[in-house]
């Protein structure tokens, strides 16, 4: 029996991605392989292009977790899926006894896998998963706007933890590929959302989805913000920047008894007025990853149009140029979302 054969791009260190021949697995035991369309390129798989993550995914993984595809193979045990049938993965394996597990928070593991870093991932055109992690998608669903499941569902899990509530004010704090999508996801929900962002080619995308800005390099963040809500503040703050700025400004726009839900992962730890907490009952609340209920609402969101895919989506290369389109997001001031085309027959 011939072994299928597929190409898959593996990490070698050195800011270096190679495409190779490999052979295909098979799905085990509950299990269910997939035939890959679109992957994304995000902020995670850019830290192991820089060399950032070596120690966790070495010198000969295959990355990538924000994708799309349909069922090309059914392991012993599986249930519900028909080959051909469009699906997306949740890329996260959880051990089922620790703890978090046995608290019902498997998506926060003790022991928690990241399909994609601590497995291979999705830039290979056959993945084998396991069964539980895959989201069935609506056949009229385009492949290339799937792709955008996997974050579009971070944003809905921190917007769903914020407990948003139509006619909040929200301010969220960095314009980025995420900050854009937690903009877009509590716009859904009812929010009146203003963006704080820098980067000027950011700012123009912000307003071409028809948010209103503030560069806090320009304006006083504080000030507009009371401006714009009467003097209360922002109900809701999401810190998506990353920097210190970006904490400081969450605590100072924040209205009385506002909650501020931290997404940005900081490189070093910030330093947090917690007055402001005491003053104002604040909440601050940590959002990591995301749960099941999280990818349903990201599917109905992308599905109805909620979130503006097409600009979302700012370039798509071939899995054989996916060295070129790594240098090209490193350098680029104006991308969002990079995808990568991983089957040519789908």
């Amino acid at each position: 029996m011939n072994e299928q054969m597929i190409s898959a791009a593996f990490y070698r260190g050195n800011k270096t991605f190679i495409v190779e021949q490999t052979e295909a697995a098979k799905p085990a035991s509950g299990e269910v392989a997939v035939r890959i369309a679109f992957c994304g390129i995000c902020g995670t798989d850019m830290h192991v292009y820089h060399g950032n993550m070596d120690a966790r995914v070495g010198h000969n993984r295959i990355v990538g977790h924000e994708m799309s595809g349909v069922v090309a193979g059914i392991g012993d045990g599986v249930e519900g899926f028909t080959l051909g049938q469009k699906v997306v993965v949740r890329p996260l394996d959880h051990c089922g006894d620790c703890p978090a597990c046995n608290a019902g928070h498997t998506h926060i593991c003790h022991k928690l896998k990241f399909l994609g870093l601590d497995t291979d991932g999705a830039m290979q055109e056959i993945w084998c998963v396991p069964a539980h992690t895959l989201h069935h998608l609506p056949d009229a669903l385009r492949l290339d706007h799937a792709a955008l499941i996997e974050p579009v569902a971070v944003a809905c899990h921190d917007v769903r933890l914020s407990a948003l509530k139509a006619g909040e004010d929200v301010v969220v704090i960095g314009g980025g590929p995420i900050g854009v999508l937690v903009a877009m996801v509590a716009r859904d929900a009812g929010g009146k959302v203003t963006i704080s962002e820098v980067n000027p080619n950011r700012i123009e995308i912000a307003h071409k989805l028809g948010f209103d800005t503030v560069n806090p390099a320009e304006q006083d963040l504080a000030q507009t913000i009371n401006e714009k809500t009467a003097g209360k503040g922002a109900d809701v703050v999401f810190e998506v920047s990353g920097t210190q700025k970006g904490v400081d400004a969450m605590t100072e726009i924040a209205a009385t008894r506002a909650r501020i839900v931290m997404v940005a992962i900081h490189a070093q730890k910030p330093q947090i007025d917690l007055f402001q907490f005491f003053w104002r009952e604040l909440q601050l609340l940590g959002a990591r990853v995301y749960e099941a209920a999280d990818y349903d609402k990201a599917i109905d969101i992308i599905t109805s149009g909620g979130v503006d895919a097409d600009t979302i989506i700012t370039d798509v290369s071939p899995l054989s140029d996916i060295q070129a389109a790594f240098e090209a997001l490193d350098s680029s001031p104006t991308a969002m979302k990079s995808l990568i085309r991983v089957g040519n027959e789908i």
